[in-house]
This record gives structure tokens, C-alpha cells and sequence, in this order.
């Protein structure tokens, strides 16, 4: 870096106004362990403000036509793609990630909010053939109303922007509840839509305690529909409060991804894409692969070239040139690595590569690879949300695929294969929200992007994420 990087303190974006709460918390940056800023948390006050304020919004932004909400949606892009450099440094300063995954995270967002911005004019009704002379039937389709939305810190822009662009395009206004940890580059977002000249009210951004927030907005008479990105115990937890107040709710939950190698694939090629996907952001995301199941004839060649790989990546402060991977995004991440790892050495696990604490200083850890590792042990059965991969081999193909099914989640899977008949079978077999099959091409804004099972329901990618935010409305008339 040439220019020496700079970090604001962040505040609480309420019916268009910047506010600084009595209370702040601190932000740190993973790589150094210092403290570099402030968020502001907000108190039931605010989040009463942010919520009525939602409400005089949508009254406003759901008949703006569709064709103006998506110029302005476009101008938030065009605005994200300028401040893209700036952006992508605060991220890595208070995120841990490369500053090119932050570039690379910023620039994908100005995508998806075009993406949706030209979905906003394609929200079509239909008339449905009428059994009696003079009536005409049809079917329109509204906005369900304010949005509470909660994302996680390990994409503090990207998860915001999926929510908030297919919300937008439907008509429809925002609360959005931001990662305390990284809540610069989350409010950069916001800042963007604002600045492209989105009406008062219908984006608000704010922080606090997870669990008070949920609890209030959820319950709050203004909002009608719920959005989270987070883990399964805590997403079942958010459902279920939704349900008691029969509000729609959408949730992209926890996935532990199985990765299929086998024998008649392109093991190297498998090697090297299954790796670069394992260790992007740390092994922080929810569709990385992490049970890497291989057909056991081709295991150690697997194994050496997936070691090959990991040792090669750089790792280190996420502002530096060159670097590949970046810290975990806070101390508690950089325990459960170790307690995963020190678990499955003690059933009997080997290390291939990695396996403890990288450095004196941040919270980074070595890219792992794990071999001969039990069913039993606790990475094998719990998302590990960090660089650590575990293999296991398989006989046969019955045998692979009930381990890919084993647990109860299904967000992504992947797998190598030469076979066209293994192919097809894996689209089918698979229980999963998504497959990719011999390349990584999951999380397009054209795409689906959601899970089954405990993974949770409903999607945030493609054409069908608009439709949670949309009610559908008969209307019959006689002439």
C-alpha cells in the first residue's frame, strides 16, 4: 500500500441521517490485534426510529415506477465502483481478508445491485382465461413491505447487498442490522444508496446487540418480512420468532459443503480449485468446501497435490502485496480451529499440512489439510467456518454419496468426475441447494443461491430471490 490506510468510527444510518449513539463498541483489526475504531449501537429508540422510518418509506418507494428505482439502483452501483479501492481497504483493515477479495467483494457488489436493478422492471403479473363472459381475472404482484435484514461480518458488503438490492427492486424498504465487527464497509454500501438519491426512509442501517434487535424488529408491527444470513441454530431461532408473527422470512443458514473426487476425474486440476475455494476469506464461507471425500485409489495423489497448493499460499496482513489469505476475522474463529484441530488428532487424525497458529500477532492460522479422519470427529460434523480441510475416502459411489447426505445440512456440494452418467446421477442424488460439478461457479447474481435442510430456505441469487419480497395479488372483476 502506498497511501496509509485511514478508518472512521461508523454510525447509525436512520431515516436518512448519520447519528452517533452514547454507546460504541470497539472494532479491531484481526491482523494486528488493535483497535482501530467505533460503531454506534443502537437502543430500542433507534430501532423504533429505523422502523417507522421504513414504514413512511416504503409508503413512498412502492410507487416510485419500477423504471426509477432502477436508475437510481444503477447510479449505487456506478458510485460502488468508484469507491471500490477505498472501500476495499477499509474491509481488509477491519475484515482480515486480501485486499483483493475485499476489491474483488466491493466490485461484485455494484454487479448485483444492476442485476437487480433491471429485475425491478421485469416483476410481471399475468391474466389468467376467464370461465364467464365479462370478467377479467388477473394477477399482480406488490411489495410485501419493510424489511428487517441481518448479515454476518464475514461479507460485510455482500451479504447486505443481496438483501437490500432484491428488496429495493421489488418496491420494498429496509432495516438493515450490520455486522458489529465490520461495519464500515457495510455502511459504505448503504452510504452509496443514499448518495444515489434514495428517498428518506427506505434504507436504514444499524447496530447493536444481536439478540435485542432481533427481538424488536422482528416483533415490531412495521416490518413484514425477515432476512438472515448467519448460523442454523440461530436462523432456526429467528424462524421461529418470525413464525409466531406470521411474517415471511427468508434464511441462508450454516452448510458443511462435501466435495466429490473421483478416480476417473482431473485430480491435480480437483486439487488445486477444491484448495484455492477451501482457503478464500480463511475458509469463511458458507458454501467452502470442507468434508473432501475422495475415491480412496486416488486419495494420495489427492492429498499431494492439495498440499502442494495450500503450502504455497501466502498468508499474512491482508494489506500487504501478495498476500493470498488474511486473518480469521476475530480470536473466537482462531480458538475453534484449534479445538477442531486438537479433536480430531485425538481420534486418530493425521496432519498433512498446517494445523496451528500462524504468527505472533492478528488471528491467523495455517492453511490445514487433515487426513484419516474419523466420522466422529467434530470437523466431520460441524461447519469449521475457517482454512482447516478434512478427507475421507470412499469405495463406491453409494458410499460417497451417503456421506455427502449424512448430515442434516445442504447449502452447496462439488465434485470431479470424467463420467457424463456420474453427472446426471449427482444433480439428482445430491441433497443440496446447489452442486457445482467439475469448476466453482456458485453465487452468480443470475443464479439461485440457498440451501435446503438446515441450510435453511429460500433463495438470494437469480430471479427467484425477488419473489420473497413480493406478495401475489388475485383480482377478479366483472365488466
Amino acid at each position: 500500500m502506498s497511501a496509509s490506510p485511514s478508518y472512521s468510527d461508523t454510525q447509525l444510518f436512520i431515516d436518512n441521517t448519520w447519528r452517533t449513539t452514547s454507546r460504541m463498541l470497539p472494532v479491531v483489526n484481526p491482523a494486528t490485534e488493535i483497535e482501530i475504531g467505533h460503531v454506534s449501537m443502537a437502543q430500542a429508540s433507534d430501532l423504533d426510529e429505523a422502523a417507522e422510518a421504513a414504514l413512511r418509506g416504503f409508503r413512498i418507494w412502492r410507487k416510485v415506477p419500477a423504471f426509477e428505482r432502477s436508475a437510481l439502483m444503477r447510479r449505487a452501483a456506478q458510485l460502488m465502483r468508484e469507491r471500490a479501492e477505498h472501500i476495499a481497504v477499509v474491509m481488509t483493515m477491519e475484515q482480515g481478508k486480501p485486499l483483493a477479495e475485499s476489491r474483488t467483494e466491493t466490485l461484485a457488489a455494484a454487479d448485483v445491485i444492476e442485476w437487480f436493478a433491471e429485475e425491478a422492471r421485469r416483476t410481471y403479473g399475468r391474466v389468467i382465461p376467464s370461465r364467464a363472459d365479462m370478467v377479467r381475472q388477473i394477477v399482480t404482484r406488490e411489495p410485501v413491505g419493510p424489511v428487517a435484514a441481518f448479515t454476518p461480518w464475514n461479507f460485510p458488503i455482500n451479504q447486505a447487498v443481496r438483501k437490500i438490492s432484491a428488496a429495493l427492486a421489488a418496491g420494498c424498504s429496509v432495516v438493515l442490522k450490520g455486522p458489529e465487527e465490520t461495519p464500515a464497509s457495510c455502511a459504505a454500501l448503504v452510504r452509496a444508496f443514499a448518495d444515489a438519491g434514495l428517498p428518506a426512509g427506505v434504507l436504514n442501517l444499524v447496530f447493536g446487540v444481536p439478540a435485542d434487535i432481533s427481538n424488536h424488529l422482528i416483533g415490531h408491527p412495521a416490518i413484514r418480512k425477515i432476512s438472515f444470513t448467519g448460523s442454523t441454530a440461530v436462523g432456526k431461532l429467528l424462524a421461529a420468532k418470525a413464525g409466531v408473527h406470521m411474517k415471511r422470512a427468508t434464511m441462508e443458514l450454516g452448510g458443511h459443503a462435501p466435495a466429490l473426487v473421483f478416480a476417473n476425474g482431473n485430480v491435480p486440476r480437483a486439487a488445486q480449485l477444491l484448495a484455492a475455494a477451501k482457503f478464500r476469506n480463511a475458509g469463511q464461507v458458507c458454501i467452502s468446501p470442507t468434508r473432501f471425500i475422495v475415491e480412496q485409489g486416488v486419495s494420495d495423489e489427492f492429498v499431494e497435490h492439495f498440499v502442494i497448493a495450500a503450502q504455497a499460499i501466502r498468508v499474512g496482513n491482508g494489506l500487504h502485496d501478495g498476500v493470498q489469505m488474511g486473518a480469521l476475522a476475530n480470536e473466537r474463529r482462531l480458538h475453534a480451529m484449534e479445538q477442531l484441530v486438537a479433536d480430531a488428532l485425538a481420534q486418530g487424525a493425521r496432519i498433512a499440512t498446517g494445523g496451528k497458529r500462524w504468527g505472533r500477532e492478528g488471528y491467523f492460522f495455517e492453511p490445514t489439510l487433515l487426513i484419516d479422519v474419523p466420522q466422529s470427529a467434530r470437523i466431520m460434523n460441524e461447519e469449521p467456518f475457517g482454512p482447516i480441510a478434512a478427507i475421507s475416502t470412499f469405495r463406491t459411489y453409494d458410499e460417497a454419496i451417503a456421506e455427502a447426505n449424512r448430515l442434516p445440512f445442504g447449502l452447496a456440494a462439488y465434485a470431479y468426475t470424467s463420467s457424463a452418467a456420474t453427472v446426471a446421477s449427482l444433480g439428482d442424488d445430491i441433497e443440496s441447494g446447489m452442486i457445482s460439478i467439475n469448476h466453482h461457479g456458485l453465487g452468480m447474481p443470475e443464479t439461485p443461491f440457498g440451501g435446503i435442510k438446515d441450510s435453511g430456505y429460500g433463495s438470494e441469487g437469480g430471479s427467484e430471490a425477488l419473489e420473497a419480497y413480493l406478495n401475489t395479488k388475485f383480482v377478479s372483476e366483472h365488466r
